[in-house]
């Protein structure tokens, strides 16, 4: 009988987790997608968001059920996991409103500052050290946004795109940070299923002034919105029990190839040279960010561990 060394079984798991964050960003741009295309068919941010939601919330309860148990949902900051949600569904609402105003690529460019708005956020509401390092990370980051923006040039960019699509970028920082405090106290359970839970509550109970008929086709493109979000959360969760996420996270930027072909083969869509080099920088910036986070993690981790 063979057996499996610990070094492979983790080794196995770190490449499980990074295929799962790599499914986590392919749905990320399908989602995304077929969002786009349902609010150009006629449907409203608030009804995509109803979807979106609501075939995610089985898969959660599947996965609670089945894993961490009902027990890692109790929590002691309910008020906490409410702000959470109001902010996780007004930059989901901006988010999808974004995109019917963007090229694909180019809004998802710009969602990726969110890890470095985060970081300036970090250091004013959360009084953590921001390096030199990981300001610079951020200024260059901020100059690829400027370039994807193109001010000053002649080609046609939407403005009301991008202001929505940074707004959503600096609200989903806010997420973050919200989610950095309550991973301090709560199970990584209950920030998923209260998120999923109260998200779902709320879009349900508005659904009735959401509601519009639609052709069967935009009915399906919701659908699938909402199959999407369910695989996202299941590999998301999949990614984060296998393996850290500072491993992990970098893969994300796939998600930019993705959109980019995904709007390449569906509007024709071919990102201006300015939003390829603008997305590099935020994609190099976001890197370094969390390079920079490792190796902070990995100090106070040896600092903690006492010498015998």
């Amino acid at each position: 009988m063979l057996h499996r060394t610990p070094s492979k079984i983790a080794h196995d798991h770190v490449t499980l987790a990074i295929l799962a964050r790599l499914t986590t960003g392919l749905f990320m741009a399908l989602m995304s997608a077929f969002a786009k295309a349902a609010g150009n068919a006629g449907a409203g941010s608030g009804e995509i968001i109803f979807f979106r939601q609501a075939l995610a919330l089985p898969v959660v309860l599947l996965w609670v059920a089945t894993g961490p148990g009902w027990s890692a949902l109790k929590t002691k900051r309910p008020k906490a996991h409410l702000m959470r949600a109001v902010i996780g569904l007004v930059s989901m609402s901006i988010m999808f409103s974004s995109l019917q105003y963007l090229p694909l690529a180019e809004a998802i460019t710009i969602f990726f500052i969110a890890p470095l708005v985060a970081t300036s956020l970090s250091g004013l509401l959360l009084g953590e050290k921001v390096g030199v390092h990981r300001w610079l990370a951020v200024l260059v980051g901020f100059a690829g946004v400027l370039i994807v923006m193109r001010p000053g040039s002649n080609t046609e960019v939407s403005t009301l795109g991008l202001t929505l699509a940074i707004s959503a970028a600096v609200l989903m920082a806010g997420v973050t940070i919200t989610l950095r405090q309550l991973g301090t106290t709560e199970h990584q359970a209950a920030t998923v299923f209260w998120f999923t839970f109260v998200a779902t509550v709320v879009m349900t109970c508005l659904y009735p002034f959401f509601y519009r008929p639609h052709p069967p086709l935009t009915w399906a493109l919701m659908v699938c919105v909402g199959v999407g979000g369910a695989v996202i959360q299941i590999a998301t969760v999949t990614s984060l029990r296998l393996a850290p996420i500072s491993l992990t996270a970098p893969f994300d930027y796939m998600q930019l190839f993705w959109a980019t072909l995904i709007g390449w083969l569906f509007w024709a869509d071919l990102p201006a040279w300015t939003t390829v080099l603008g997305g590099l920088l935020i994609a190099s910036a976001g890197l370094y960010t969390f390079y920079r986070e490792r190796l902070r993690r990995q100090t106070i981790a040896e600092e903690a561990t006492p010498i015998n």
